[in-house]
């Protein structure tokens, strides 16, 4: 992958069938702050699982300033198909976490023959005045309260400047007219747009967006008493969610 180091985790499932599930992380995460919910979902939908760390996040490589624009969701798509060929995988089922769920929609959108069926959770698709409120409280915590120690035991010297990456990106007055609703029709696949009601980043208006312009069957799951983190705070009902989805929709 050029100079670029991207780190990847295999997990097999047991009597697992050739599909796989390829996590998209979020914008402060990494493959260890996924915990072991891949394992556990992947066993659950009898597939296999790939997990990586995003560039500039956990133990990849830094991000140069030239390779984060302002459209960087989309340049994200481009390594994210370099991973599957590296790794030789081929129409698998994305599962992204907020920036990784934009990840993954636009994936599924460019590359439509390529891409299985996605699964979001707390995805965007236009920035929310929400999104940015949240952005802000996120940047208060990070300077109040111990949360930059503790992204620095999973990114090391690479957290300020993905923190800063992040924040600035989407607080940045080029950033207000993001949108990447037109990419939407051109998505075929089943997707599952998952969002915890009390999600901190977003409204419903996201989930729903999303739902009424891609062109394949795509349902909602709407998670009670859950925010940003469905995943981490209703993994039960996720994964049982996210497996009768795949089964309903998906021959494997």
């Amino acid at each position: 992958m050029e100079e670029r180091i991207i780190n990847v985790v295999e997990h097999c499932a047991e009597e697992a069938t050739d599909t796989n599930i390829v996590f998209l992380h979020d914008s402060l995460g990494c493959i260890k702050l996924w915990r072991d919910f891949p394992v556990k979902l992947a066993r659950s939908a009898r597939t296999h699982a790939l997990i990586y760390d995003r560039l500039g996040y956990g133990k990849s490589s830094p991000f140069a300033e030239d390779e984060r624009p302002v459209n960087y969701l989309e340049a994200e798509v481009d390594i994210l198909m370099e991973v599957l060929d590296k790794c030789e995988i081929n129409n698998p089922i994305l599962y992204g976490h907020s920036d990784g769920g934009t990840i993954a929609l636009l994936a599924a959108a460019m590359y439509p023959e390529s891409i299985k069926a996605v699964i979001t959770e707390g995805a965007h698709v236009f920035v929310e005045e929400e999104t940015l409120e949240g952005i802000l409280q996120a940047k208060e915590k990070y300077r109040t309260t111990n949360l930059k120690e503790r992204l620095e035991k999973y990114h090391g010297d690479k957290t300020q400047a993905m923190f800063d990456a992040w924040t600035e990106t989407w607080l940045s007055p080029e950033y207000r007219d993001w949108n990447i609703e037109h990419f939407l029709p051109q998505i075929t696949c089943p997707v599952l747009a998952i969002q915890g009601i009390e999600d901190e980043y977003g409204t419903l208006a996201q989930v729903q967006s999303i739902v009424n312009q891609v062109s394949g069957p795509a349902e909602t799951y709407m998670v009670v008493n859950a925010g940003h983190s469905p995943h981490k705070q209703s993994e039960i009902w996720v994964i049982n969610q996210c497996c009768d989805f795949l089964r309903r929709h998906l021959d494997y």
